[in-house]
């Protein structure tokens, strides 16, 4: 019965694979990710009138020492200098 209703409801098929109603970690503030990695920073972008992106900026471990106890301006200064930026994009029901 499970391949006939997927047939017909291809919408539970996508629910189930994606999980996208499910938000983990629980309990978390995800605006907050210095309370989850260390050297990270939460920053948002406004890509259009009516459309704010967030992004976490985290810095490498070789930076830690330098980035404790700074404020978001050191972080964003912190995005030109010579270091690459790898950038991840990840999202769950919460977030996307």
């Amino acid at each position: 019965s499970v391949p006939f209703l997927i047939r017909l409801f291809p919408i539970v098929l996508t629910k189930f694979v994606f999980l996208n109603f499910l938000s983990f970690p629980f309990f978390v503030d995800l605006r907050r990710p210095e309370l989850l990695l260390n050297n990270t920073v939460s920053l948002y972008l406004a890509t259009e009138p009516d459309v704010t992106v967030g992004i976490w900026h985290t810095v490498p471990g070789s930076r830690g020492a330098e980035a404790q106890g700074k404020d978001q301006r050191w972080y964003e200064e912190a995005l030109a200098d010579a270091h690459p930026i790898i950038i991840y994009l990840h999202g769950n029901g919460g977030t996307r």
